[in-house]
């Protein structure tokens, strides 16, 4: 192998290593926006049928709305339920918030996953396959959101958590718990024209509104969107998260991962044949003075 076509081999390796979304990004680019939901806290009464639609649609633990007093409590998402309705006593009175998966634009969930069992579909919706996880959790451990769930107590155990109903969007419907919602607290439609939506009600009604869209800018923003009268660190949402996508912290390192398992030892392969192409070159040269 000549110098010429050592480093042509080389480079072509190394290229082959590098991330494939990276390289084919252009061709993979889609005219299809992402979808979301814009959550009104200011319209929700409490009533928690999302709760029950969301249970009902996936085979989960529906719950009994009217005598089980779980407003009474904080609660959060479980292997059970995939979305919970907590109540907040504020300076404004009693908000209701509904909590789910939120997600996100570019998702630490999916980034952690090493088999891409967690999934975020073309449409936005992140999704989960069973057939694909390998039980390591570290979806579970990166979201800032502590939403994927565990069932420990399961001998064939799945991670647990919203998936936007995305095979009812398939079916051109809504998700279930907007469809069941009665006070139009919940809307459903595309990112762009819910943010629109958003901001004609913030700015229309400023004395109703904290000047804020939680799910814009949050860890690169989310499907999910919501408004509040309140400040939203008084109804259980965090206000530390910063705005850069989580992904983007481990973005270089997983970036030189390829190369390092590939192009090295490419790199390698390639010096050893020129090293035994001169030392076959060396040893003709001897042959020939003597």
């Amino acid at each position: 192998m000549n110098r010429r076509n050592f480093i042509r081999t080389t480079a072509t390796i190394s290229i082959a290593a590098l991330p494939l979304g990276k390289l084919n990004a252009q061709e993979n680019k889609e005219k299809k926006e992402f979808v979301g939901v814009l959550v009104d806290t200011t319209r929700c009464l409490g009533c928690r049928l999302c709760e029950v639609a969301c249970s009902e649609e996936h085979g989960n633990y529906v719950p009994d709305v009217k005598n089980d007093h779980a407003l009474e409590k904080i609660r959060d998402t479980s292997e059970k339920q995939w979305t919970v309705v907590n109540r907040f006593e504020t300076k404004n009175g009693e908000v209701f918030v509904k909590r789910q998966c939120m997600h996100c634009w570019q998702p630490a969930c999916t980034a952690a996953c090493l088999t891409n069992a967690m999934f975020k579909t073309k449409e936005g919706p992140i999704t989960w396959d069973g057939d694909k996880c390998m039980g390591c959790r570290y979806c579970m451990v990166s979201c800032p959101f502590d939403i994927p769930k565990f069932e420990y107590n399961k001998w064939n155990p799945k991670i647990q958590k919203c998936n936007m109903c995305y095979e009812r969007l398939q079916e051109g419907k809504k998700p279930a718990c907007v469809q069941a919602c009665p006070k139009d607290a919940l809307l459903f439609g595309i990112k762009r024209e819910l943010m629109e939506v958003a901001r004609h009600r913030v700015y229309s009604y400023p004395d109703k509104y904290v000047h804020k869209i939680y799910g814009e800018h949050e860890v690169g923003g989310t499907g999910w969107l919501y408004l509040s009268a309140v400040p939203f660190e008084q109804i259980g949402f965090r206000t530390d998260l910063g705005t850069t996508p989580y992904p983007e912290y481990t973005k270089e390192f997983l970036f030189s991962v390829p190369l390092v398992l590939f192009g090295v030892p490419a790199l390698l392969f390639g010096l050893n044949l020129l090293t035994d192409r001169k030392n076959e070159l060396n040893k003709n040269e001897r042959w020939e003075n003597e």
